[in-house]
């Protein structure tokens, strides 16, 4: 099986090196100029285009890792030319872009995935098998938070803050999706209605002249022009599930020193469980009547189930990039058998569909002021 990768960005190197160690070989990337692709060390290479690539025989799968206003076009440039795909989130700008991709996918039989990849940490797994098995016995309650500070500052700037480039919605799109994907799959459940409240820290940024890489700031005496802003810095949205539990997030892309944190408890009559991306070997088990429990990853102490999706042994840490490494194994191995799976055991571009959704919902509501049913 080979691979190609379009996007040379922070998340595209991922993406190329998470497949180096599962044995796929990258033919090559697409960058948004050759030369540009060229500039990182260490990937493979480059091709002169998107269309010269879709043209290489030799690439069975491509992988689409750029702005997210290309997704649309390039996801289906990919399927016409019958080749496999993992879209990064969000999969499109609209949910009629999304239907469209969703309908070409499942029309061509090829396999498609949306790349909500912090489904696969370990213990992720591990509260998905909990809940199934009843160990919470029934959740009514999901809450948590996504938090960053890399756009903490008015100086901080990012393509996602174009709404040409990155789309109307910001944190909600880039992290809120993560939160919602991955704790809608824990718990089995889907969004029946939303009532969100947006706000714009910076209403103005300073922003650079020339690219910027993401994650990486410029220096601070780098040339700049004022831009205003609409996109929201924070999020907070109260959730209604179609079996009647609720649930509450909070977005936010200005918090300072938290790097990366998702985190999310689930609350149920028979316990509780939560979980943090910055401490992921750890899983907190809550219980009223007897003193609660931390679990650490440990394939001996965890579901038989979830033993396949970790690969160290306990104390040797699985991070953010072994997540795409193990979505990816699932992924190539519908390729291997040659066809999207029935039940896919990873993210489809039917979740990616549905994170359109409720976007959408999220944002007419937050115009409104008001509940808003996600329209499916």
């Amino acid at each position: 099986m080979r691979a190609a990768v379009v996007g040379t960005g922070f998340i595209g190197v991922v993406h190329v090196e998470a497949l180096r160690r599962l044995g796929v070989e990258v033919t090559g990337v697409v960058g948004s100029t050759p030369d540009r692709a060229r500039e990182k060390p260490g990937l493979p290479p480059s091709y002169g285009s998107l269309e010269e690539m879709l043209a290489d025989e030799q690439v069975d799968v491509v992988h689409v890792a750029t702005p997210n206003h290309l997704h649309y076009p390039q996801a289906k440039a990919v399927l016409a030319a019958g080749k496999h795909v993992v879209c990064e989130k969000p999969l499109a700008q609209t949910s009629a872009q999304s239907a469209e991709l969703l309908r070409l996918a499942e029309a061509s039989g090829l396999v498609h995935c949306t790349n909500y990849n912090l489904r696969f940490y370990p213990l992720c797994h591990e509260a998905r098998a909990r809940v199934r098995r009843g160990d919470l016995g029934s959740v009514w309650n999901a809450h948590g938070t996504y938090l960053q500070d890399w756009l903490h500052q008015p100086t901080d700037w990012n393509w996602r803050l174009d709404p040409e480039l990155g789309g109307q919605l910001r944190a909600v799109a880039d992290i809120g999706t993560h939160w919602l994907d991955l704790t809608g799959w824990i718990t089995g459940r889907r969004v029946a209605a939303v009532f969100a409240d947006l706000y714009t820290a910076h209403g103005h940024r300073a922003v650079p002249v020339g690219p910027v890489e993401t994650f990486v700031a410029e220096a601070d005496d780098a040339p700049r022009v004022e831009r205003p802003v609409a996109s929201e810095d924070v999020a907070h949205i109260l959730l209604r599930y179609e079996d009647g539990s609720r649930g509450q997030v909070t977005l936010s892309q200005v918090s300072a020193g938290r790097k990366n944190h998702l985190s999310f408890e689930l609350d149920g009559s028979g316990g509780a469980l939560s979980w943090n991306s910055e401490r992921q070997e750890e899983l907190w088990l809550g219980h009223r009547d007897r003193p609660n429990e931390l679990l650490l990853r440990d394939p001996s102490l965890m579901d038989v189930a979830v033993r396949a999706r970790t690969d160290l042994p306990a104390g040797h840490a699985e991070g953010f990039s072994d997540t795409f490494k193990q979505l990816y194994r699932t992924v190539y191995a519908a390729v291997e058998r040659g066809s999207m799976p029935a039940e896919p055991d990873f993210p489809s571009f039917a979740d990616g569909h549905e994170q359109i959704l409720l976007g959408e919902a999220v944002a007419e509501s937050a115009r409104l002021q008001t509940w808003v049913e996600v329209r499916r």
